[in-house]
Protein backbone atom coordinates (compact mmCIF):
# COMPACT_ATOMS: atom_id res chain seq x y z
CA UNK A 1 0.00 0.00 0.00
CA UNK A 2 1.69 3.91 -1.13
CA UNK A 3 0.00 5.53 1.41
CA UNK A 4 2.50 3.65 4.15
CA UNK A 5 5.39 5.50 2.39
CA UNK A 6 4.36 8.55 3.53
CA UNK A 7 5.05 9.61 7.52
CA UNK A 8 1.69 11.65 8.01
CA UNK A 9 -0.34 8.54 7.01
CA UNK A 10 1.85 5.67 9.31
CA UNK A 11 1.19 8.59 12.17
CA UNK A 12 -2.61 8.92 11.12
CA UNK A 13 -2.82 5.09 10.77
CA UNK A 14 -0.76 4.77 14.77
CA UNK A 15 -3.15 7.49 15.93
CA UNK A 16 -6.90 5.55 14.58
CA UNK A 17 -6.22 2.56 15.58
CA UNK A 18 -5.26 3.62 19.35
CA UNK A 19 -8.50 5.79 19.16
CA UNK A 20 -10.56 2.52 17.85
CA UNK A 21 -9.68 0.80 20.77
CA UNK A 22 -9.46 3.12 23.23
CA UNK A 23 -13.26 4.85 22.52
CA UNK A 24 -15.14 1.78 22.84
CA UNK A 25 -13.37 0.54 25.60
CA UNK A 26 -14.40 3.49 27.77
CA UNK A 27 -18.42 3.65 26.01
CA UNK A 28 -19.22 0.58 27.48
CA UNK A 29 -19.46 2.06 30.50
CA UNK A 30 -20.58 5.35 29.75
CA UNK A 31 -23.49 3.04 27.75
CA UNK A 32 -24.15 0.63 31.01
CA UNK A 33 -24.08 4.28 32.83
CA UNK A 34 -26.75 5.60 30.62
CA UNK A 35 -24.29 8.41 29.82
CA UNK A 36 -23.71 7.79 26.14
CA UNK A 37 -23.62 11.76 25.61
CA UNK A 38 -20.74 12.15 27.90
CA UNK A 39 -18.07 12.13 25.63
CA UNK A 40 -20.09 14.98 23.38
CA UNK A 41 -20.41 17.41 26.62
CA UNK A 42 -16.57 16.83 27.24
CA UNK A 43 -15.90 17.35 23.31
CA UNK A 44 -17.26 20.85 24.23
CA UNK A 45 -15.70 21.21 27.43
CA UNK A 46 -12.15 20.35 25.41
CA UNK A 47 -12.85 22.80 22.85
CA UNK A 48 -11.57 25.66 25.52
CA UNK A 49 -8.38 23.55 25.80
CA UNK A 50 -7.87 23.81 22.47
CA UNK A 51 -8.12 27.63 22.43
CA UNK A 52 -6.00 27.91 24.93
CA UNK A 53 -3.27 25.74 23.58
CA UNK A 54 -3.38 28.39 20.61
CA UNK A 55 -3.64 30.74 22.40
CA UNK A 56 -0.73 30.32 24.73
CA UNK A 57 1.36 28.65 22.34
CA UNK A 58 1.16 25.70 24.33
CA UNK A 59 0.65 22.19 22.92
CA UNK A 60 -3.47 22.25 22.31
CA UNK A 61 -3.78 18.51 22.85
CA UNK A 62 -2.47 18.38 26.17
CA UNK A 63 -4.23 21.51 27.14
CA UNK A 64 -7.27 20.07 25.91
CA UNK A 65 -6.34 17.02 28.24
CA UNK A 66 -6.46 19.14 31.39
CA UNK A 67 -9.50 21.37 30.77
CA UNK A 68 -11.25 18.62 29.70
CA UNK A 69 -10.33 16.77 32.87
CA UNK A 70 -11.25 19.28 34.96
CA UNK A 71 -14.93 19.62 33.14
CA UNK A 72 -15.24 15.79 32.87
CA UNK A 73 -14.55 16.20 37.25
CA UNK A 74 -17.23 19.13 37.43
CA UNK A 75 -19.96 16.92 35.52
CA UNK A 76 -19.64 14.25 37.97
CA UNK A 77 -20.05 16.52 41.23
CA UNK A 78 -22.62 18.35 39.07
CA UNK A 79 -23.89 14.97 38.93
CA UNK A 80 -24.27 14.58 42.69
CA UNK A 81 -24.87 17.61 43.87
CA UNK A 82 -26.82 19.28 41.39
CA UNK A 83 -30.14 17.24 41.73
CA UNK A 84 -32.93 18.76 39.77
CA UNK A 85 -31.15 22.01 38.46
CA UNK A 86 -27.91 19.58 37.14
CA UNK A 87 -29.14 19.51 33.61
CA UNK A 88 -29.18 23.47 33.25
CA UNK A 89 -25.96 23.69 34.82
CA UNK A 90 -24.58 21.05 32.46
CA UNK A 91 -25.95 22.85 29.54
CA UNK A 92 -23.94 25.90 30.70
CA UNK A 93 -20.29 23.88 31.20
CA UNK A 94 -21.25 22.97 27.39
CA UNK A 95 -22.34 25.40 25.88
CA UNK A 96 -19.38 27.90 27.93
CA UNK A 97 -16.80 25.23 26.74
CA UNK A 98 -17.76 25.59 23.15
CA UNK A 99 -17.88 29.48 23.66
CA UNK A 100 -14.30 29.85 25.23
CA UNK A 101 -13.01 27.84 22.34
CA UNK A 102 -13.86 29.91 19.73
CA UNK A 103 -13.14 33.04 21.78
CA UNK A 104 -9.86 31.92 22.89
CA UNK A 105 -9.53 31.19 19.21
CA UNK A 106 -10.27 34.62 18.25
CA UNK A 107 -7.59 35.95 20.57
CA UNK A 108 -4.77 34.10 19.18
CA UNK A 109 -2.47 34.72 16.56
CA UNK A 110 -3.65 34.41 12.79
CA UNK A 111 -4.50 31.05 11.21
CA UNK A 112 -5.73 29.42 14.37
CA UNK A 113 -9.09 29.45 12.81
CA UNK A 114 -8.15 26.65 10.29
CA UNK A 115 -6.16 25.01 12.72
CA UNK A 116 -9.40 24.50 14.91
CA UNK A 117 -11.10 22.99 12.25
CA UNK A 118 -9.28 20.18 12.25
CA UNK A 119 -9.61 19.45 15.89
CA UNK A 120 -13.32 19.96 15.80
CA UNK A 121 -13.64 17.40 12.24
CA UNK A 122 -10.39 15.02 12.39
CA UNK A 123 -7.18 15.42 10.01
CA UNK A 124 -4.90 13.19 9.01
CA UNK A 125 -2.11 15.41 7.86
CA UNK A 126 -1.98 17.68 10.43
CA UNK A 127 -0.91 14.45 13.21
CA UNK A 128 2.73 15.51 14.22
CA UNK A 129 4.65 13.52 15.75
CA UNK A 130 4.36 14.98 19.27
CA UNK A 131 0.71 14.41 18.77
CA UNK A 132 1.43 10.95 18.14
CA UNK A 133 3.43 10.67 21.26
CA UNK A 134 0.52 12.15 23.33
CA UNK A 135 -1.76 9.66 21.77
CA UNK A 136 -0.03 6.82 22.77
CA UNK A 137 1.03 8.03 26.46
CA UNK A 138 -2.81 8.99 26.63
CA UNK A 139 -4.15 5.88 25.23
CA UNK A 140 -2.02 3.47 27.13
CA UNK A 141 -3.72 5.23 30.28
CA UNK A 142 -6.83 4.42 29.22
CA UNK A 143 -6.22 0.93 28.76
CA UNK A 144 -4.79 0.52 31.92
CA UNK A 145 -7.89 1.80 33.59
CA UNK A 146 -10.52 0.07 31.29
CA UNK A 147 -8.73 -3.33 31.45
CA UNK A 148 -7.45 -3.27 34.97
CA UNK A 149 -10.44 -2.10 36.86
CA UNK A 150 -12.80 -3.59 34.50
CA UNK A 151 -14.79 -5.79 37.14
CA UNK A 152 -14.72 -2.90 39.58
CA UNK A 153 -16.09 -0.45 36.68
CA UNK A 154 -18.25 -2.60 35.61
CA UNK A 155 -20.36 -3.46 38.98
CA UNK A 156 -20.40 0.54 39.37
CA UNK A 157 -21.82 1.44 35.83
CA UNK A 158 -24.66 -1.85 36.57
CA UNK A 159 -25.87 -0.35 40.20
CA UNK A 160 -23.92 2.27 42.70
CA UNK A 161 -25.77 0.84 45.80
CA UNK A 162 -24.89 -2.30 45.32
CA UNK A 163 -21.72 -1.38 44.49
CA UNK A 164 -21.28 0.87 47.31
CA UNK A 165 -22.49 -1.79 49.93
CA UNK A 166 -19.95 -4.12 48.82
CA UNK A 167 -17.36 -2.00 49.83
CA UNK A 168 -16.21 -0.40 46.37
CA UNK A 169 -15.08 3.36 46.58
CA UNK A 170 -17.99 4.26 44.23
CA UNK A 171 -17.54 8.31 44.00
CA UNK A 172 -13.88 7.60 43.05
CA UNK A 173 -14.57 5.16 40.58
CA UNK A 174 -17.44 7.22 39.21
CA UNK A 175 -14.47 10.37 38.96
CA UNK A 176 -12.15 8.08 37.44
CA UNK A 177 -14.52 6.84 34.48
CA UNK A 178 -15.36 10.34 34.11
CA UNK A 179 -11.51 11.09 33.51
CA UNK A 180 -10.77 8.57 31.88
CA UNK A 181 -13.70 9.54 29.25
CA UNK A 182 -12.01 13.25 29.24
CA UNK A 183 -8.94 11.30 28.17
CA UNK A 184 -10.39 9.52 24.97
CA UNK A 185 -11.56 12.40 24.05
CA UNK A 186 -8.48 14.36 23.12
CA UNK A 187 -7.21 10.96 22.42
CA UNK A 188 -10.28 10.30 19.57
CA UNK A 189 -9.68 14.12 18.42
CA UNK A 190 -6.94 14.83 15.95
CA UNK A 191 -8.73 11.32 14.02
CA UNK A 192 -12.20 11.99 14.65
CA UNK A 193 -12.62 15.29 15.92
CA UNK A 194 -13.98 17.00 18.83
CA UNK A 195 -17.64 16.96 17.87
CA UNK A 196 -17.84 13.51 16.63
CA UNK A 197 -15.94 11.60 19.10
CA UNK A 198 -18.83 10.72 21.17
CA UNK A 199 -20.36 8.93 18.38
CA UNK A 200 -17.39 6.04 18.13
CA UNK A 201 -17.46 5.85 21.97
CA UNK A 202 -21.26 4.70 21.47
CA UNK A 203 -21.98 3.18 18.13
CA UNK A 204 -19.70 0.24 17.95
CA UNK A 205 -20.57 -0.62 21.69
CA UNK A 206 -24.51 -0.51 20.29
CA UNK A 207 -23.70 -2.49 17.45
CA UNK A 208 -21.58 -5.42 19.53
CA UNK A 209 -25.03 -5.59 21.77
CA UNK A 210 -27.08 -6.98 18.88
CA UNK A 211 -24.99 -9.85 18.34
CA UNK A 212 -23.58 -10.43 22.23
CA UNK A 213 -24.69 -11.43 25.48
CA UNK A 214 -22.18 -10.76 27.84
CA UNK A 215 -20.09 -8.07 28.62
CA UNK A 216 -16.93 -9.23 28.22
CA UNK A 217 -17.80 -10.13 24.42
CA UNK A 218 -19.64 -7.03 23.98
CA UNK A 219 -16.19 -5.08 25.12
CA UNK A 220 -14.33 -7.22 22.51
CA UNK A 221 -16.03 -7.40 19.65
CA UNK A 222 -17.00 -3.65 20.27
CA UNK A 223 -13.11 -2.72 20.19
CA UNK A 224 -12.87 -4.79 17.15
CA UNK A 225 -15.90 -2.86 15.32
CA UNK A 226 -13.70 0.31 16.45
CA UNK A 227 -10.23 -0.08 15.12
CA UNK A 228 -12.29 -1.42 11.65
CA UNK A 229 -14.27 1.68 11.59
CA UNK A 230 -11.16 4.05 11.94
CA UNK A 231 -8.62 1.84 9.66
CA UNK A 232 -11.37 2.15 7.12
CA UNK A 233 -11.83 5.60 7.69
CA UNK A 234 -8.79 6.52 7.28
CA UNK A 235 -7.51 4.52 4.28
CA UNK A 236 -10.51 5.87 2.50
CA UNK A 237 -9.71 9.73 3.83
CA UNK A 238 -6.48 9.03 1.89
CA UNK A 239 -7.59 7.60 -1.31
CA UNK A 240 -11.23 9.43 -1.71
CA UNK A 241 -10.00 13.07 -0.08
CA UNK A 242 -13.42 13.01 2.23
CA UNK A 243 -13.13 14.01 5.67
CA UNK A 244 -11.63 11.56 7.91
CA UNK A 245 -13.80 11.85 11.13
CA UNK A 246 -16.70 11.89 8.83
CA UNK A 247 -16.06 8.69 7.04
CA UNK A 248 -15.65 7.08 10.15
CA UNK A 249 -18.82 7.82 11.91
CA UNK A 250 -20.72 6.56 8.86
CA UNK A 251 -18.92 3.41 8.35
CA UNK A 252 -19.80 3.32 12.63
CA UNK A 253 -23.19 4.06 11.96
CA UNK A 254 -23.24 1.33 8.65
CA UNK A 255 -21.74 -1.15 11.38
CA UNK A 256 -24.35 -0.54 13.56
CA UNK A 257 -26.87 -1.71 10.84
CA UNK A 258 -25.10 -4.20 9.58
CA UNK A 259 -25.26 -5.87 13.25
CA UNK A 260 -28.86 -5.18 13.42
CA UNK A 261 -29.76 -6.46 10.07
CA UNK A 262 -27.74 -9.92 11.36
CA UNK A 263 -29.16 -10.00 14.68
CA UNK A 264 -33.09 -10.31 13.72
CA UNK A 265 -32.67 -13.96 12.22
CA UNK A 266 -30.58 -14.76 15.24
CA UNK A 267 -32.66 -13.98 17.69
CA UNK A 268 -35.56 -15.58 15.75
CA UNK A 269 -33.04 -18.68 15.71
CA UNK A 270 -32.52 -18.52 19.29
CA UNK A 271 -36.16 -18.16 20.33
CA UNK A 272 -37.16 -21.07 18.69
CA UNK A 273 -34.44 -23.10 19.83
CA UNK A 274 -35.20 -21.83 23.21
CA UNK A 275 -39.05 -22.85 22.98
CA UNK A 276 -37.93 -26.28 21.46
CA UNK A 277 -36.09 -27.29 24.75
CA UNK A 278 -38.13 -25.75 27.27
CA UNK A 279 -41.01 -28.76 29.12
CA UNK A 280 -44.82 -28.31 27.85
CA UNK A 281 -46.10 -26.29 29.70
CA UNK A 282 -43.36 -23.80 30.54
CA UNK A 283 -43.57 -20.32 30.22
CA UNK A 284 -40.48 -19.44 28.11
CA UNK A 285 -41.71 -16.53 26.82
CA UNK A 286 -40.95 -15.12 30.73
CA UNK A 287 -37.34 -16.20 30.56
CA UNK A 288 -34.79 -13.37 29.97
CA UNK A 289 -31.50 -14.75 28.26
CA UNK A 290 -28.39 -15.26 30.19
CA UNK A 291 -26.26 -12.43 30.36
CA UNK A 292 -28.68 -9.16 29.54
CA UNK A 293 -31.25 -7.60 31.77
CA UNK A 294 -34.45 -6.45 31.39
CA UNK A 295 -33.51 -3.12 30.54
CA UNK A 296 -30.46 -3.66 28.05
CA UNK A 297 -28.03 -4.15 29.98
CA UNK A 298 -25.35 -6.86 29.15
CA UNK A 299 -24.37 -9.26 32.05
CA UNK A 300 -20.79 -10.05 33.00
Amino acid sequence: MDLLNYAFMQRALLAAVLVGITAPAVGIYLVQRRQALMGDGIGHVAMTGVGLGFLLNASPVWMATLVSVLGAVLMELIRWYGRTRGDIALAMLFYGGMAGGVMFINLAPTGSNANLTSYLFGSLSTVSESDVTAICLLAAFVVLVTLGLRRQLFAVSQDEEFARVTGLPVRALNLLTAITAAVTVTVAMRVVGLLLVSALMVVPVAAAQQLTRSFVATFAVAVAIGVTVTIGGTVTSYYQDVPPGATIVLLTIAAFLAMTALAAPLARRRARALAAAQPAGDPAECMIPAGREPDGKVGV
